[in-house]
């Protein structure tokens, strides 16, 4: 703007056609530069277009006198009269370009309008799709004296044009995003009529309550006053209720007529989804986004304990939400500046900054030459990951590599170079890096940043691994070598401590829930191989060296040319709008859904619109595909489906269906949710071992948001797994579901020719479509095909004798059966003094199984003989086949070394160390005994004394149990629970314990 530059703002995928050739003639005609705004609503979307080759006429002014020598640039030519040139002639040619193509216009007028909205971009179709909503038609418009002007060059605004429009106005409403680039220039322009023909104009700001000149400035706080907010992006239900409000202010429409109630309709529906919204409880119910498995940000961003770290932007940006004592972000090329300002005015007196390569090439390195200016002790952490990983891992900007960036930052004056990789032994050999530079292990991270703190000035950790998810690109491209190498978790020996959780950050160690509680295991089809859970303190961890993962059998449990032909559904009409909703987790093919209804759609020759949401979402956050589906194009004016107007949900994950962003699109009689209620869990996971899905929230809030009958709602992960072999097919699966249900305006044939030009799996996802479609029409016929319980969820608790006889079998195997029987009758107490209570069982559930938990306590030999069971030996060989070898990761209390906290470090033993387990194992007779040399350890001393605590803990209860305190007494005896792990994890856990336990019997006794 500076230069005088026109920006145009285009408001859809033709405008940007037709602005994007109008954009290049004034360049040509004027001799300016022209840039176009466009929005993610714009970006992220597409529509169908026809193209009429003709309709764009370009007009060149005919009224406007070139300067001799025309407005060109030309040599020579010196700035000022360049600067004079640009101000006494570009400017205006290019106003003059806009008034001779008439690229500002009136779109709704009349000689005797009174009141005017103009409107620009997005803003203009979400003003458009108001006006529609409100009941108020081009025709109505026009007879209720409403004028409407589309402002396709926003700045500078064209004055003629804009004095035309208001002429015989007595208010306009300016509809924008964010910030007053119209309404403060149209105000400018109007701002020497008369008083008497001076229309009044709005905007961001309402007018004060008995306050007929309007404005921002004449209220004490204005932000209590907003008509169109600019915090953040306009809707229709925004845009239309600020319209009816003016309209019935002015008294534009009459008092007690059909069009007031048809806009009171329009707003009461848009009040009724609010306050439905407001009552529903989605607590916990969050899909938030995160690092990818492996990604090497789950490593970098860590800072020592007692330092904090700023971000920037990049995926490691989302640190600001993990526990990872970062704090604030800034501009592109703005990272660690901040500290400039706040140095001087703390105590801290050192911070680090992350840095992303992209962001280095584009301007971070002179937020590294500030920062050294002005001699502030920073540690830049560049995080080198080889790929522009947020926006689809492009190749990063420039030439540079890690040896030419030391050396420019070297010659910038950094006082200290450390390159930090999972590879250092790629360097070997490698020369070019700046003089003083070391290379160090990944694992030396927290070693080599408190070195860097306790040095004065600007140093620079450049930490080097690849994007986990560019690295997964180049091993299925054939680039890169997948290594030979892969991570199970022995589930018996685990403790669901989460430690490995804590160490890796990582998506794929999931929760899995077995008979013994809740352990971890690896998800091999998302594990990117970074290794890092393996630092977990758990002897569960084992990594097979060689071989090769066995590929799932896809069996297909139904054939569908051997079952009946269903009957076809009614197809919707779509004379207006119909809206669907495609949510789910990024990265699941979510958006796939969305672009094959939008293509089916075009070959029916039906207006589409789509509007997909990227970016972070795509790091398995919440993610949503928005489609609305015309007879007509010109009945779409959005991407976006609106407030309470949405004719389909497809909702392909409970949680980000059940959230406030698609409830809020919702309605009652009108909406239809088609929903995945398979339970995936979400990185809340990774911070909480105790983390829950919240199914019954979920489906609690979708029965408040449209009622029961309108949900149709079943595990459609665990149909398409077992009828095609892969989970990958539930979201076609769900839109044969939503298809056969009645729910989308299209004919069967454009979907599954969608799926043929979509060319992937065509075969396969078709026959999703129409399983989906008989899980519509006759779900427990399909269900009969496989394990229905699988589907259904049907899970029946075990007894307390099932439970008891269990873990009686398991303790003999672990011991011998007296130490069994020992287990077997203080349980069988426990359940003869609370049977007479008449007050269920949960107190006798408790004791079997934590007593259970504390006398199987995982010592050596217990390990030892988990991992030489013939269950994980044959868990193994169903995983892997070819020639392979069991890698064991152990920290024996006598050899292990240990680390700067003095704990234990694991290390690698080969296949040797199983037959060592094998001889280990079979000693488990020495526990306990004169002769048993791991016995005498601390930590095996407290195992044993935990017992008898927690038997003396139990037997106090007992006497004075009653129907009353039962269930109190069931919570004492339920804190085994969260005494978890191996080694100092575990005594970390029983210290928190330990507190607990104490408080609730203090509690008990009083």
């Amino acid at each position: 703007k500076a230069c005088g530059l026109p920006v145009f703002f285009p408001s859809d995928v033709q405008g940007i056609l037709d602005m994007g050739v109008h954009a290049i003639a004034m360049s040509r005609f004027a001799g300016v530069w022209a840039g176009m705004k466009t929005i993610q609503e714009v970006v992220e979307s597409s529509s169908s277009v026809w193209v009429d080759p003709g309709r764009v006429k370009i007009v060149l002014p005919e009224d406007f006198q070139m300067p001799p020598g025309g407005v060109h640039m030309r040599w020579p030519d010196n700035a000022l009269d360049q600067e004079a040139r640009l101000m006494d002639y570009k400017w205006y040619a290019a106003l003059a370009y806009v008034r001779a193509n008439k690229l500002n216009h009136n779109v709704v007028e009349t000689a005797k309008d009174r009141y005017g909205i103009i409107a620009s971009g997005k803003a203009f179709n979400d003003t458009r799709q108001a006006l529609f909503d409100l009941g108020l038609s081009d025709d109505i418009c026009r007879g209720l004296g409403i004028r409407v002007h589309k402002v396709n060059v926003v700045w500078p605004l064209e004055a003629t044009i804009t004095r035309d429009f208001a002429q015989g106005l007595q208010e306009i409403l300016v509809v924008e995003e964010k910030r007053q680039v119209i309404e403060y220039q149209l105000k400018e322009e109007l701002y020497n009529w008369r008083s008497d023909v001076r229309p009044n104009v709005l905007g961001k700001f309402d007018e004060p309550e008995g306050d007929a000149t309007g404005g921002e400035w004449s209220m004490p706080n204005p932000s209590q006053n907003w008509l169109l907010r600019a915090k953040a992006d306009l809707t229709p239900a925004i845009v239309a209720r600020a319209i009816a409000k003016r309209l019935k202010k002015m008294g534009v429409v009459p008092r007690g007529s059909d069009i007031e109630a048809r806009m009171n309709a329009r707003l009461d529906t848009i009040d009724a989804s609010e306050r439905a919204l407001s009552v529903i409880d989605v607590k916990g119910v969050e899909r938030q986004p995160w690092f990818c498995s492996g990604c090497p940000h789950n490593t970098s961003t860590r800072v020592p304990e007692g330092s904090r770290a700023a971000a920037g932007i990049g995926c490691h940006f989302m640190a600001v939400w993990m526990d990872r004592s970062t704090v604030t972000f800034s501009q592109m090329g703005g990272e660690g500046v901040s500290w400039v300002g706040q140095a001087p005015f703390t105590k801290d007196k050192h911070i680090f900054a992350n840095l992303g390569d992209g962001t280095y090439y584009h301007s971070g390195l002179l937020a590294v030459r500030q920062s050294i200016a002005a001699k502030v002790n920073v540690t830049y952490k560049i995080l080198f990951n080889d790929a522009v990983a947020m926006t689809g891992g492009q190749p990063i900007d420039g030439t540079l590599r890690v040896p030419e960036m030391t050396r420019e930052l070297e010659a910038e004056g950094a006082k200290k170079i450390v390159v930090v990789t999972d590879e250092p032994h790629k360097y070997e050999g490698v020369t070019g890096l700046a003089p003083g530079v070391t290379v160090r292990h990944r694992d030396e991270l927290d070693a080599v940043q408190r070195e860097l703190r306790e040095l004065e000035g600007c140093t620079i950790l450049i930490y080097d691994q690849t994007c986990a998810t560019e690295k997964r690109r180049r091993r299925k491209r054939g680039t890169l070598a997948t290594p030979a190498k892969t991570v199970v978790i022995n589930e018996a020996v685990c403790e669901g401590c989460g430690d490995c959780s804590v160490q890796s950050n990582c998506l794929s160690v999931e929760p899995i829930e077995t008979d013994f509680g809740r352990k971890r295991r690896i998800n091999q089809s998302t594990c990117n191989k970074d290794f890092s859970c393996v630092k977990g303190f758990c002897p569960s961890f084992v990594t097979i060296e060689g071989g090769a993962l066995k590929k799932a059998k896809k069996e297909k449990k139904g054939d569908l040319n051997a079952l009946v032909a269903i009957p076809e559904p009614s197809v919707p009409l779509a004379p207006q709008a119909y809206g669907i909703v495609v949510g789910g987790v990024g990265g699941t093919g979510v958006i796939t859904i969305g672009q094959l209804l939008g293509m089916a759609a075009h070959i029916e020759g039906k207006g589409v619109a789509t509007q997909d949401s990227g970016g972070l979402a795509q790091k398995g956050g919440a993610t949503w595909s928005h489609v609305q589906i015309a007879d007509h194009p010109d009945a779409i004016y959005t991407t976006k489906v609106d407030t309470a107007k949405a004719d389909l949900i497809i909702g392909c994950d409970s949680i980000v269906t059940a959230s406030k962003s698609t409830l809020s699109l919702m309605q009652p009689q009108r909406s239809y949710v088609a929903l995945n209620n398979h339970g995936s869990p979400t990185a809340a996971f990774v911070r909480d071992p105790n983390w829950q899905f919240p199914e019954a929230s979920c489906e609690a809030a979708l029965e408040k948001a449209v009622g029961r009958d309108a949900i149709g709602a079943f595990d459609a992960e665990e149909a398409a797994t077992q009828l095609l072999g892969d989970s990958i097919y539930t979201n076609p699966l769900l839109l044969g579901f939503a298809w056969q249900k009645g729910r989308i305006p299209l004919s069967q044939a454009s979907i599954l020719r969608a799926m043929e030009l979509n060319g992937v799996q065509v075969a396969n996802n078709q026959a999703a479509f129409e399983w989906g479609r008989r899980c519509a029409h006759d779900l427990a016929a399909v269900n009969a095909l496989y394990a229905a319980q699988q589907v259904i969820k049907i899970v029946k608790k075990p007894s307390v004798d099932e439970l008891v006889a269990k873990r009686v079998d398991f303790l003999t195997g672990y011991q011998d059966s007296a130490y069994a029987q020992q287990y077997k009758a203080f349980v069988d107490r426990v359940r003869a003094s609370e049977a007479p209570l008449q007050a269920g069982t949960a107190l006798s559930e408790a004791v079997a199984k934590y007593l259970f938990k504390l006398m199987a306590y995982k010592d050596e030999y217990e390990v030892a003989r988990l991992h030489t069971s013939d269950a994980f030996r044959q868990k193994i060989a169903g995983l892997f086949e070819g020639d392979y070898r069991i890698v064991h990761h152990l920290a024996p209390p006598l050899t292990a070394d240990k680390n700067n906290l003095g704990e234990l470090v694991k290390q690698p033993f080969g296949p040797w160390m199983h037959k060592v387990l094998g001889v280990l194992a079979g000693l488990k007779g020495l526990r306990g005994g004169a002769l048993d040399f791991f016995g005498k350890t601390a930590e095996r001393r407290t195992e044993r004394q935990l017992i008898a605590d927690y038997r003396a803990c139990i037997e106090e209860l007992l006497p004075r149990l009653s129907a009353a305190n039962v269930a109190k007494a069931a919570e004492i005896a339920r804190i085994p629970e969260e005494i978890r792990g191996f080694g100092h994890v575990k005594e970390r856990h029983l210290k928190a314990a330990r507190a607990k336990w104490d408080g609730l019997m203090a509690a008990w006794r009083a």
